[in-house]
């Protein structure tokens, strides 16, 4: 076959839901949305970086961009399914463009969903605010309402392009059980126990590191707040004292999607 294009420039792909279970299906087009989201709100980085989730009912699989697609165009049919190996077990007929997997995204998301049965999705992101904290000695700093829920953030140092196995170890001990990690002079990750979870997380980190940034920029002293309110605000973001981050926001980012453009289901 070869790849024809839509008028608008879209990819032509087959749908895949024939080929998977309604559970799955129903995780693709969230992990499509949860792109096209990334992209919208000024996260993405074209091709590169990546968001992967749990196939329901296969803890040993989950979905992942094709190489070569723009965040912008990722649609539910047009998902990866890889074991933790690293193999593919199913993909769309991409034609003569034969896209697969980048090799970087899969040593580090094979690392969280080996070893955090509870985590279904993950992203890992290369925003420019998230760049540049990540470059900065006192990295995210606990300055507005937003980052106090960062308080007890993890920090990973920076080895190289993420190539091998050999770093995933060092990755999931800084990220421990948390849902955020700083990779330093990288960028940042987020996971969740569900795509609107991990999606939550990682906006509101966008707007912290970003807020961050504009305050340090306009060179003006930054205002600290007490220790102890700190940790009360902090302790107000934990999951014994609220409703899991997504429940009420996906649906209405769905909808959001839905006027804007709802070929991320196709």
């Amino acid at each position: 076959m070869t790849t024809d294009t839509q008028a608008g420039g879209r990819l032509r792909i087959a749908s895949m839901r024939p080929h998977c279970t309604e559970a799955e299906w129903n995780a693709r087009v969230d992990l499509a949305a949860c792109y096209r989201l990334v992209e919208l709100y000024g996260m993405a980085d074209m091709m590169a970086n990546h968001i992967s989730a749990r196939v329901p009912g296969e803890d040993n699989a989950f979905l992942i961009n094709p190489y070569g697609m723009m965040y912008e165009e990722i649609t539910a049919s047009s998902l990866i399914k890889v074991d933790l190996d690293g193999t593919i077990l199913a993909r769309p007929d991409f034609g003569e463009l034969d896209y697969g997997i980048n090799k970087a995204g899969y040593v580090i998301h094979s690392a969280v969903h080996a070893h955090r049965h509870e985590v279904d999705c993950v992203i890992h992101t290369h925003s420019w605010a998230s760049m540049a904290v990540s470059s900065l000695e006192c990295g995210l700093l606990p300055l507005t309402q937003t980052a106090m829920r960062f308080l007890k953030i993890g920090y990973h140092d920076y080895q190289g392009v993420v190539l091998g196995v050999e770093e995933q170890a060092s990755l999931l001990a800084d990220l421990g059980q948390g849902e955020a990690l700083i990779l330093r002079n990288h960028g940042a990750l987020t996971v969740g126990r569900t795509v609107g979870e991990a999606f939550n997380w990682m906006h509101r980190l966008e707007l912290a590191c970003r807020s961050q940034l504009a305050a340090m920029a306009t060179g003006a002293r930054l205002q600290p707040v007490a220790a102890p309110v700190l940790h009360e605000t902090w302790n107000n973001y934990q999951p014994g004292t609220r409703r899991p981050y997504g429940v009420m926001e996906w649906p209405a980012l769905l909808r959001k999607l839905d006027r804007l453009d709802p070929s991320y289901r196709d």
